[in-house]
């Protein structure tokens, strides 16, 4: 099973959701508890940039998940995108704490 999530509909190059200064964070509310086995970024190449640059790209990032009522976190993984690779990149999430030995959003 696998979900995709389109952020925006015009994916093409320089039609993006810029985020301000350095740090961002996007939060992806889920009608229902999902187990999630992987995280998909993409994000243009130096070739196809409209600037010739690709300093936007992000690099470390970190996925959380959140419980139910929204308060308890726990770490699913952290990774490094890097734009000498391929521009679509994949990386495996591993739940690293749980909250009481339950997944989040379990009762």
């Amino acid at each position: 099973l696998a979900l995709t999530f389109w952020l925006q509909l015009d994916v093409s190059p320089g039609n993006c959701r810029p985020l301000q200064g350095h740090q961002g964070q996007v939060v992806i509310r889920l009608p229902a508890r999902v187990h999630l086995t992987g995280v998909t970024v993409q994000h243009i190449s130096k070739e196809v940039s409209p600037s010739g640059t690709i300093i936007s790209a992000p690099r470390d990032v970190a996925v959380f998940g959140v419980d139910a009522d929204g308060e308890e976190e726990t770490l699913l993984g952290t990774f490094m995108y890097n734009v000498a690779e391929e521009a679509i990149q994949t990386f495996p999430l591993k739940v690293r704490s749980t909250h009481r030995g339950k997944m989040p959003g379990s009762k």
